[in-house]
């Protein structure tokens, strides 16, 4: 079945939302790194319609703003009061022209599970049948409170949509339901929507009348079946969005699993639809892997890592580590414990270690961090050592400034590196220094106070003391012999 290029999508996304109970507009809430709009956006691009319009109302200053974002090339169509599902598409129609030769799709702007292939389907189905209109449908388990789909006995071509509470006994236990999502003969559309009437009880032009009215001038309405009904759900409250969260999860989960990734515990590891992997990646436990982060072959993340727009290189071991904008080297070692800030690039086999935080900093080859320290505004060399406790002092209240690190340096534990400095080449620097001056390559840089031991202080500023005590005790011991 080959896929159809549309003349049109249209996509409703004018409702308020009201059960998503938030300040939010409903398609603007997000799962998996886009929001509900972006998804059905990113499904129906993949039809490559000539125009793609989408119908807003509610807040629309806030959803138009997110288009231009996430779409700069759809157009939008304001429906100004909510008159109907029918109104809505001629809203969208108007923004066209009016009328569109060829097909016009209509799809809800709720939907985050609908697929491309899915849509493919229906427009394929939509030409291959001639139908003035073809339905998605899904059979589910459940079709309580859906319109149910009718069709002709002999040609299977839909006569009915009806829904539940006027559904007889037996249309009640028809498990085809209706979609909301359509694919039309434009001039065909153009035309019915005019005939829609409003003498309902909501008083709106309900697009569903379309069918009837296109039916009863001789034209034929078909449907296509989706594979997953699951794809159709619409989301209207917080307990639907976190299932179709799961939902989208677990989808992206498995075509990572398919294509050569080991996720150890799917149930507690989060993906957005943006993340890509290469082979043999290995996912831990409570790991998040969010916007543009790219996993590298070989590479093992987590357990309980979150890691945000970063790239990960071949082999590297990412563990228990929060990390955003960062790129990490291949082989390179980070955790447990680390945070990663933006602009971090960790070299080739390099380390940063437990309790480190870097930010705008640049970590060569072989070099490492171990432990407790913060790297912030630095570069440093290759296979340099940084000693425990150490800090990048970068901020003077105002400015920000850079220290320089060299290649086969080793500094010492609880050092404070006063931007702008710069270490030289194989330099080594002493444990508890303040390093505010440059360091020539090949130095040692001592820059601490001269250690004084003051005999007796406990006993005469805290007598009685537990300390002034042990000291005691520890002065009567005999010294040892030779």
């Amino acid at each position: 079945m080959s896929s159809i290029r549309p003349a049109a999508v249209v996509v409703l996304a004018a409702g308020e939302g009201t059960r998503m109970k938030s300040a939010t507009p409903k398609v603007l809430h997000e799962i998996c790194g886009r929001s509900l709009v972006g998804h059905v956006l990113a499904s129906a691009r993949e039809l490559k319609p000539e125009h793609l319009v989408v119908v807003v109302g509610h807040a629309r200053e806030k959803v138009t703003a997110h288009l231009a974002e996430v779409d700069p090339q759809a157009r939008t169509a304001v429906q100004e009061k909510q008159k109907g599902t029918g109104h809505a598409v001629r809203m969208g129609l108007e923004e066209l022209g009016g009328s569109v030769d060829g097909t016009v799709v209509v799809v809800c702007g709720d939907t985050p599970l609908l697929t491309g292939r899915t849509l493919q389907s229906l427009t394929a189905t939509h030409a291959e049948d001639g139908n003035a209109v073809t339905v998605l449908t899904a059979e589910v388990p459940d079709a309580t409170g859906y319109g149910r789909i009718v069709r002709d006995g002999a040609s299977g071509a839909v006569t009915a949509i009806v829904e539940h509470k006027d559904a007889t006994e037996s249309q009640r236990a028809i498990r085809e339901i209706n979609s909301g999502v359509f694919a039309f003969d434009g001039r065909l559309l153009a035309d019915a929507l005019g005939k829609v009437r409003t003498d309902n009880s909501q008083g709106e032009e309900y697009l569903t009348d379309v069918l009837g009215i296109l039916r009863e001038a001789g034209h034929r309405v078909g449907a296509s079946v989706a594979e997953d009904h699951r794809e159709i759900a619409g989301i209207n409250n917080r307990v639907q969005l976190a299932e179709a969260r799961r939902t989208l999860n677990d989808r992206l989960l498995t075509e990572a699993m398919l294509a050569g990734v080991t996720v150890v515990d799917p149930a507690t590891t989060w993906v957005d639809v943006t993340v890509a992997f290469e082979q043999d990646v290995t996912v831990l436990p409570g790991t998040q892997l969010h916007g543009s982060t790219q996993l590298g072959e070989g590479c093992v993340v987590g357990p309980n890592s979150r890691l945000t727009n970063t790239r990960v290189g071949r082999g590297a071991r990412v563990d228990n580590t929060v990390s955003d904008g960062a790129v990490i080297g291949a082989e390179a070692s980070v955790g447990p414990f680390a945070y990663l800030r933006p602009g971090t690039r960790l070299g080739l086999k390099s380390k940063v270690g437990t309790y480190v935080e870097t930010k705008n900093a640049s970590i060569g080859e072989g070099t490492k961090v171990p432990h407790l320290s913060y790297v912030g505004d630095a570069t440093i060399g290759e296979y340099s050592n940084i000693g425990a406790a150490s800090v990048f002092v970068n901020y003077d209240g105002q400015d920000k400034h850079h220290t320089t690190v060299g290649s086969h340096c080793r500094t010492g534990s609880d050092n404070m590196f006063v931007a702008p400095v710069t270490i030289g080449d194989g330099a080594y620097t002493a444990a508890g220094s303040v390093i505010t001056r440059d360091v020539p390559p090949g130095s040692l840089a001592v820059a601490r106070g001269q250690q004084r031991n003051i005999e007796g202080w406990v006993a005469r500023k805290r007598p009685g003391s537990a300390a002034a005590k042990a000291a005691e005790a520890a002065s009567r011991e005999p010294e040892g012999e030779d």
